[in-house]
């Protein structure tokens, strides 16, 4: 950085068309800035100024590198400034990622928050669909920036936002005994084979969820995946297989939604990011989906009642 501070140096006499003013500008005494400046001329090879005990007059080298020498200091300028939004965080791509289980909705108007919350200089938005798992993987390999996650999964490295919880219903075929209950408990569902997400996506939930249907006497004959909505129909209309999810995806008008007895069952989700990588960008996609979430879904602020850390093992397997 020596030659942005000797360019420094000669804009400032250039323009103070002195010494004395020039150093007290940049806030330094005049000894060492004569010295920057005469060293700044060996290195161009040619003289800037030309000195009197009077004054100070700039060469027409000199002013012909002026203009040159300003927008090297600005462009200086943008590199650090650059270099600090890196540092914290911020680039011109802000890689994001959310869940395939968001309605449409909450997408719409997460996106929608998040341009207003940041202004025009903001990063663009590359955004991805992607499980819990993929997400963490990425945030491991650097290549994504802040995504929203299903707990419970390894949060090794990761700050979190706000806990969301989201209750999860039953969807059923609308001649399942079950689906004339106002709430179905989960032991009522014995025999209807089971539609979830697959395992790979977020495999501590997959575990958490059958753990918690064999403890309410619920283990299905078999465990079907699906993640299209309209697969999820199609299974749950033909195959007479049930599906466990929140009633703002529910997108079928010819099945039945009904919340679980209890509400033994949810889905949390919080916004993650590598720690250290903060940054206005990174704070208005937190916000902008923490407001979505509580804005177009059942989610409401969760203080879990045990950690969001993985257990040792899981108490089920199909």
């Amino acid at each position: 950085m020596d030659l942005v501070r000797h360019l420094e140096c000669f804009v400032a006499v250039a323009e103070e068309s002195h010494f004395g003013r020039a150093a007290a500008r940049l806030g330094m005494a005049q000894p060492p800035l004569s010295q920057r400046i005469q060293r700044l001329e060996r290195e161009l090879g040619v003289r800037l100024f030309e000195r009197t005990s009077r004054q100070v007059r700039i060469t027409e080298a000199g002013a012909l590198l002026l203009t040159q020498a300003r927008e090297l200091l600005a462009r200086s300028e943008e590199l650090l400034a650059t270099a600090h939004r890196i540092r914290d965080g911020e680039t011109g791509l802000l890689r994001a990622a959310l869940p395939p289980d968001l309605s449409g909705e909450t997408v719409a108007a997460l996106l929608a928050d998040f341009d207003r919350r940041h202004d025009r200089a903001a990063p663009e938005l590359e955004l991805h669909e992607l499980s819990t798992a993929q997400q963490l993987a990425r945030f491991a390999s650097r290549d994504l920036d802040v995504g929203l996650i299903h707990h419970p999964c390894d949060i090794t490295g990761l700050e979190l936002g706000p806990v969301l919880r989201r209750e999860l219903g039953v969807l059923l075929p609308p001649g399942a005994p079950a689906a004339g209950l106002t709430e179905v408990p989960l032991a009522s569902l014995t025999g209807h084979d089971l539609i979830l997400f697959p395992r790979s996506d977020a495999p501590a939930l997959y575990d958490d969820l059958l753990t918690t249907c064999a403890r309410n006497g619920y283990a299905p004959p078999a465990v079907r995946h699906a993640q299209g909505t309209s697969f999820v129909r199609g299974l749950v209309l033909s195959a007479g297989a049930v599906a466990l999810t929140p009633r703002d995806t529910v997108a079928a008008p010819d099945l039945v939604w009904r919340p679980l007895a209890g509400a033994p069952l949810a889905w949390r989700h919080s916004v993650a990011r590598p720690k250290g990588r903060g940054g206005t960008a990174v704070t208005a996609f937190t916000d902008a989906a923490t407001h979505a979430l509580r804005s177009t879904t059942t989610a409401t602020p969760d203080v879990p009642t045990r950690p969001l850390h993985l257990r040792p093992a899981s108490e089920y397997w199909l």
